[in-house]
């Protein structure tokens, strides 16, 4: 059989499965849950097909539109074309169903700006060692989703939600075409039917619906940051794992290309050496990211801009209403003026329980309801102190001034409804919800996180 081109990006729908058939893992109360027979399969890959040319030309137009109103520079029609003409796409289930009520005569789905009760976007991070060279160690012969992350943004664009899930998380992955419908880590939902068969798990898990979704693999992560001409990152304490080859010593560090590569993906350099350490590592230079893509020195920087869409295009793989050129624009646009107190980066509340594997999380279902329930009623969320198990305050973190204090609870919008303390965990049974004044839902103690405002340091593993 002939290899395939090294530069094609057409993925082939292949059992992926890592280990063997079956992965059963214990419920609470003893029971099992295995797999079961293979339904119709929901995700379909490959590049996209040559549009007609109308929608060619309007693709073209819109991107340079986009990159005008975002930085003020012009684009060429050659550069449009060229990141439009990378993307790669996956179908989601989501998908099926629109075509399906479109064929049948009714309306097409809303554009993001339209779309009631805000916008929710899946980022998978695969560990997959396809086509990504020898650089990332021997390449297993499967793939998980070590990195699966939710976004939210608000439907007046005015804030936006970051939950990290635990690759370690034991929850139930639903039938997908390559398997599911047992109980088991959620990073093993890639490997049972792609990106639309994590979409669907954490759709499950959140009760949140899940129109738009990414997948980045390791060269991705170093094509970008390359583009970003690196991020800040500020160490605490020295991190030294062997295993991903990183070694940073304490103060403020600009990584990029495989540095960056390497900070993201250390477990055993950073907290207690688990995923949960390595997720509040994570927010701490996904914060930084944020500032330094907010910053004007990128957001009116061509070369910048066209780097960081071409290198997205080029190592992401997209779901088919994400992959339109007119809704990645929306995306960017609605993030480009939000305040960088109001992105808010959570890790999804977990606890270590008997029932499940060693080394492996429950879900706290009691706290992720009170963060899932101010996202279905689009509201901001907020932790009740930043930092995590491996990140702390940055002590020489730039000092802004203190607001002036109000005269009376009523002159503080963010005040709470019944007059206590701002910060203090929510009570599920609260009539208002756990909610301040201000519409803020304060989470509790259990959920840890940062906004992109808060400046931390990853805290290395001793």
């Amino acid at each position: 059989m002939r290899a395939p081109h090294p530069h094609s990006t057409t993925r082939p729908c292949d059992n992926r499965r890592r280990g063997g058939a079956q992965h059963p893992y214990p419920l609470e109360g003893g029971t099992t849950i295995s797999r079961t027979t293979r339904p119709t399969p929901l995700a379909r890959h490959g590049r996209l097909t040559s549009p007609h040319p109308f929608r060619a030309v309007a693709g073209v137009v819109a991107v340079s539109l986009a990159v005008v109103a975002v930085s003020g520079v012009s684009l060429g029609a050659y550069a449009a074309w060229d990141v439009a003409a990378s993307i790669t796409t996956v179908t989601l289930a989501s998908d099926d169903e629109a075509a399906a009520v479109v064929a049948a005569g009714g309306e097409a789905p809303p554009e993001i700006s339209a779309i009631d009760g805000g916008v929710n976007l899946l980022l998978v991070g695969s560990d997959s060692r396809t086509n990504q060279g020898d650089a990332y160690g021997e390449d297993e012969g499967g793939e998980l989703n070590d990195v699966t992350m939710l976004l939210h943004i608000s439907e007046d664009h005015s804030n936006a939600t970051v939950v990290s899930f635990p690759r370690d998380l034991i929850v139930d992955i639903p039938e997908c075409p390559e398997g599911g419908g047992y109980t088991a880590p959620i990073n093993e939902s890639l490997s049972q039917g792609g990106l639309a068969c994590t979409v669907l798990t954490v759709e499950a898990l959140s009760g949140l619906s899940i129109p738009f979704a990414a997948e980045i693999q390791f060269n991705g992560v170093i094509e970008m940051s390359n583009a970003l001409g690196g991020v800040p990152v500020c160490v605490s304490e020295v991190i030294d794992d062997p295993f991903t080859g990183v070694y940073l010593e304490p103060g403020t560090h600009p990584l990029m290309g495989a540095d960056a590569l390497g900070f993201l993906r250390t477990r055993h350099g950073v907290g207690d050496g688990s995923d949960i350490g390595r997720i509040s590592s994570q927010q701490v230079f996904l914060s930084s990211l944020v500032r330094t893509v907010k910053s004007d020195s990128t957001l009116t920087d061509f070369g910048k801009l066209y780097g960081l869409a071409k290198a997205a295009a080029s190592n992401m793989i997209l779901s088919q209403r994400l992959a339109s050129p007119d809704t990645m624009v929306s995306i960017a646009l609605s993030l480009k003026d939000m305040d960088l107190s109001k992105v808010t980066f959570v890790a999804y509340p977990n606890y270590y329980a008997d029932w499940v594997p060693e080394g492996k999380v429950a879900p706290d279902t009691e706290a992720a309801g009170i963060l899932f329930a101010a996202i279905q009623a689009d509201q901001p969320v907020a932790v009740a102190a930043p930092g995590g198990l491996a990140s702390v305050i940055d002590p020489n973190a730039p000092v802004t001034a203190e607001p002036a204090a109000p005269t009376d609870a009523a002159a503080d919008p963010a005040a709470p409804v019944d007059g206590g303390d701002p910060t203090a965990p929510v009570d599920p049974g609260a009539p208002a919800d756990g909610t301040t004044a201000s519409g803020v839902t304060v989470l509790p103690d259990s959920v840890k996180g940062q906004t992109a405002a808060d400046y931390t340091c990853s805290v290395g593993n001793p």
